[in-house]
């Protein structure tokens, strides 16, 4: 399944660094982040949790850039 979140975040390179955490996250297939549209697309892994797999890619993309957010979850 593949979702778009609308995202928070200050500059492009914390983007990029959010998008290395999204993908590194287990239940996570690919993750890619807009910086210019604001939003993140994510595609999960097979029979997981959309929610629970997403507070997970929050709080590892919270360790590259504390202030980000992540909307939708």
């Amino acid at each position: 399944m593949k979702k778009t979140y609308k995202i928070e975040v200050d500059c492009a390179n914390c983007a990029n660094g959010m998008e290395e955490a999204a993908n590194k996250t287990e239940g996570v297939k690919s993750a890619t982040v807009n910086f210019m549209a604001l939003k993140m697309k994510v595609e999960f892994e097979d029979n997981v949790d959309e929610k629970e797999v997403m507070q997970k890619v929050l709080a590892n993309c919270k360790k590259v850039e504390d202030d980000c957010e992540i909307y939708g979850i």
